[in-house]
């Protein structure tokens, strides 16, 4: 199994970056890992610890339709270039955390997506550079106000809720190219998604380069790369899990805000 990197708070409200071992205890890092943060001696044992979303970034830059078959599910065409907008950094909770279904909206749509994490400063970076500046990935839900994304007219409100960003619950340093993602609701075994993460239009280092273009991507910032066919409304009390293969699995519950 791939190594885990986790973000924990303890019971005195401490919050740290560390290793999370088969036995659920998690060697604490002196410093971001991304930051050449180094294992101590340090243990949290398994009941004194909360998993947190894996990372604090600065921002969330995420891309539209980068899937073929979701472009066409929302009847437009794949962009000629990626379509990227910004999530706030109050959208990101934790795995196992409350999605707040907001009152001004009758339409909340999962999107599940493999999210990068950056690493180091990247700006203007070329394609063999922005490989480099990718330092893992983990899972993410780019939850979004449908009506109000379509009744705006742009993206800002209907993204950017507190809540609409479930991201973790670790990171993980390598991916196969091939890894299938899914999303499933509730407890039917028969996922609503289903494709592999290679069927993206615009590659993870084409993305990151191309975003590096338009703005500088710090480190612990994060990426979504788009979310693939199949996404649908969310309910009051429906648990949607959201799984890539070599990563885990992301799972949160829909209740009122």
């Amino acid at each position: 199994m791939a190594q885990r990197y986790v973000r924990v708070q303890n019971q005195e409200g401490q919050i740290y970056y560390g290793l999370l071992q088969l036995s659920l205890e998690v060697q604490l890092l002196d410093a971001p890992p991304w930051l050449q943060g180094q294992t101590t001696d340090l243990t949290l044992f398994t009941d004194s610890y909360q998993i947190l979303a894996p990372c604090a970034p600065s921002k969330i830059v995420a891309v539209g339709k980068n899937y073929a078959d979701h472009a066409a599910e929302m009847k437009s065409d794949v962009p000629t270039e990626p379509l990227i907008f910004i999530k706030p950094a109050t959208t990101i909770i934790a795995s196992e955390a409350e999605i707040l279904y907001p009152a001004q909206s009758q339409r909340v749509d999962y999107e599940g997506e493999l999210a990068l994490v950056i690493g180091d400063r990247a700006s203007n970076c070329t394609l063999e550079e922005a490989q480099t500046k990718i330092w893992g990935y983990t899972i993410a839900n780019d939850v979004t106000a449908r009506d109000l994304q379509s009744k705006d007219g742009q993206w800002t409100r209907a993204k950017g809720f507190d809540t609409f960003c479930p991201l973790g619950p670790w990171i993980v340093r390598e991916l196969n190219p091939g890894a299938r993602l899914q999303t499933f609701l509730n407890d039917d075994p028969k996922p609503v998604q289903s494709a592999c993460i290679d069927q993206m239009v615009f590659s993870p280092d084409f993305l990151v380069s191309y975003i590096s273009q338009v703005m500088t991507l710090l480190p612990g910032d994060v990426v979504l790369t788009g979310t693939p066919v199949g996404v649908g409304a969310l309910h009051l009390g429906d648990k949607v899990r959201v799984e890539i293969e070599g990563i885990g699995r992301l799972e949160n519950v829909v209740v009122a805000r």
